[in-house]
């Protein structure tokens, strides 16, 4: 299968979004707490987002997922 090669700024936007992606995973897999909603820090979306626009992907979500898909085809 081959491997996309991506630019620096694209690498940084699809490792960003794999750490966003990792930290909800984890808020809904840790114990279940009533009325508690998961928390993302502020801080890993503001990341993936920040990191999406550097690489002018921002509202583009078709081409960030062929290029996520293309750099690591386990993920989403």
């Amino acid at each position: 299968m081959p491997t996309a090669v991506l630019t620096d700024r694209e690498r940084t936007a699809v490792q960003a979004y794999l750490r966003l992606l990792h930290t909800v995973r984890a808020a809904f897999d840790g114990p279940p707490g009533k009325g508690r909603p998961p928390v993302v820090p502020p801080a890993v979306l503001a990341e993936a987002e920040q990191a999406l626009a550097a690489a002018g992907l921002t509202g583009n979500e078709e081409e960030f997922f062929r290029l996520l898909k293309g750099w690591c085809p386990a993920e989403p």
